[in-house]
């Protein structure tokens, strides 16, 4: 996985960037941020450096190519206070795990607000790209049968609202191959 990150670390940098300036009125100076699923901490370090905050990233497995505080956790239980963060970053990291819900739930429990970017399964192409990289993921780096959990804007919306968390904001930030969303939630 390391090497799929060097390989695509330049990609991944701007796009890092252009997601910094996205949530530029929603992230404070000097927050305390929690990358819940860095991957490989390139998203999470261009945020503790755009916005000069606190950073932690959080995942299951050790896949880190940049410097960042790292602490390995499920996002299904995090090892923090209630209210511990002031964001909690969710990148195109909810469709990877067993159960959406129970992730946002300890996301609310330890952040006062959650910025969630999301590939939507909107129209063929999209389902299909969402299915191709679901499996894909899943086989070659989770080493699992968690195949994505993709869900679309309305669905995503009715969780948010089963779990009493605002949605304040929410932009469409890509619409190709496939649709990505940015939500921005009050806890």
């Amino acid at each position: 996985m390391r090497i799929f990150y060097f390989l695509f670390s330049s990609l991944y940098q701007r796009e890092a960037k252009r997601m910094c300036r996205l949530c530029g009125e929603f992230i404070e100076l000097h927050s305390k941020i929690l990358d819940l699923g860095c991957g490989s901490g390139i998203i999470g370090r261009e945020f503790q450096k755009y916005f000069k905050s606190e950073l932690l990233g959080v995942d299951i497995k050790k896949n880190l190519i940049k410097d960042i505080p790292f602490q390995l956790a499920s996002g299904e239980y995090l090892p923090f206070k209630e209210k511990s963060f002031d964001v909690v970053l969710l990148n195109f990291v909810l469709h990877h795990t067993k159960d959406p819900e129970q992730v946002l739930r300890e996301a609310k429990r330890v952040g006062k607000k959650i910025i969630i970017f999301e590939d939507l399964p909107k129209g063929w192409l999209g389902r299909l790209f969402c299915l191709i990289h679901g499996e894909s993921f899943a086989i070659f780096f989770q080493k699992t049968r968690n195949y994505g959990n993709f869900k679309s804007e309305r669905e995503w919306e009715n969780i948010f609202e089963k779990l009493k968390l605002e949605v304040i904001y929410k932009k469409r930030v890509a619409n190709f191959p496939i649709r990505k969303e940015l939500f921005v939630l009050r806890t």
